[in-house]
């Protein structure tokens, strides 16, 4: 690994020296090679006595989960099997809210709550959950206001990619992007994957409570509903790992997500083999939406299923400290998953760092 990062990796290390990590893995390609690989830290709560972080162990990464979704409707669509500007009814008969293919992928559809409370064990229950959602009236008219679509986004968006193509999201997945990419990283994932897991842990005792806001608030139903979804019995239980909700219980290790960014940033080829477009690319990375995020309670830009940046970088930050992005200007793709959930201090430092030294 190039001297000229070392600033990087000595941030890193002391994230873990200093207890602000536990266990986690960073990668950076910069100028279409991987220059840091970086892991750390226990796969287990019990700290340094643990198993030891490997490269190829896999944690739940939350919302960096939705543009990995999105990227497999966005394939239809590059395919001529989607058109972004058809309503959705036209792919999923039972869809009552007049909502787009591009508002759903951009967070404008308005269902983003699933309407019915649903315990924990629902997760399992593609069908009940998609129902639900096709019964539901929006919050919102479609397109006029965005609402991170927290918990939905990846039943619509894996509704669709079923109802044209056949497969779950997951299985397209597998058989589509990270397959021909080589990618770590997976929704439903096998017993033997499984094993590879990282457990997820609080950084704050409190933490979970910050994060819902106030009960019966927008954010506390879009994020609460189903059950379970902040609570570490269910996040590290064989039921989460093996179930596809993949708005937020993405499984992949940072050398996983580093490659699916760096493939996106050389416009949709990787070692190689092209999967998307750049034309794709450049319009699932432009802006869609600009404006207040009534879930998240900020202004936000939205793509096509990421976030994008005043610096002009595009990508997506999980609830928790895990992220990934491409920066254009500056060349480089990052992955940061972490098992410890807490704020995104973590990875803000380890960008400052990088910057420093590009």
């Amino acid at each position: 690994m190039p001297a000229r990062f070392d600033p990087v990796r000595d941030c890193f290390h002391d994230l873990l020296a200093s207890g602000r990590e536990s266990g986690a893995g960073l990668t950076v390609w910069y100028d279409g090679q991987p220059v840091l690989d970086l892991v750390g830290g226990s796969r287990t709560a019990d700290g340094p006595s643990g198993r030891p972080w490997r490269p190829d162990t896999l944690v739940n990464v939350y919302s960096v989960s939705k543009p990995v979704a999105a990227l497999c409707l966005l394939l239809l669509v590059d395919r001529g099997r989607v058109d972004l500007d058809s309503p959705v009814e036209r792919y999923w008969p039972e869809f009552r809210t007049p909502a787009t293919v591009r508002q759903v992928l951009s967070h404008t559809a308005g269902l983003p709550a699933f309407p019915v409370p649903r315990p924990a064990a629902a997760i399992t229950d593609w069908a009940l959950l998609a129902g639900d959602l096709a019964a539901a009236d929006p919050e919102w008219p479609p397109g006029s206001l965005a609402g991170e679509h927290a918990w939905t986004y990846g039943h619509l968006v894996g509704e669709l990619v079923r109802r044209v193509d056949g497969r779950g999201v997951g299985r397209f997945l597998a058989d589509e992007i990270a397959g021909p990419w080589r990618l770590d990283l997976g929704f439903g994932l096998t017993a033997t994957d499984q094993r590879r897991c990282a457990d997820l842990r609080y950084g704050d005792p409190q933490w979970p409570s910050r994060k819902l806001g106030e009960p019966g608030s927008l954010r506390a139903r879009a994020m609460g509903n189903p059950a379970g979804g902040l609570d570490l019995a269910v996040l590290n239980s064989t039921l989460w790992r093996g179930a596809e909700m993949p708005a937020v219980n993405l499984h992949a290790s940072a050398a996983g997500l580093g490659r699916l960014y760096a493939g996106l940033l050389a416009g949709g080829v990787l070692d190689g083999v092209r999967l998307f477009s750049p034309g794709l690319v450049d319009e699932a990375t432009r802006v869609q939406y600009d404006g207040p995020d009534l879930v998240l309670e900020r202004r936000v830009r939205w793509t096509l299923g990421m976030q994008w940046e005043p610096d002009g970088s595009w990508g997506m930050g999980g609830l928790g400290g895990s992220s990934a992005w491409a920066d254009p200007e500056r060349g480089y793709a990052l992955a940061y998953v972490t098992a410890q959930l807490a704020e995104h201090d973590r990875v803000d430092e380890l960008a400052e760092a990088l910057h420093s030294v590009l």
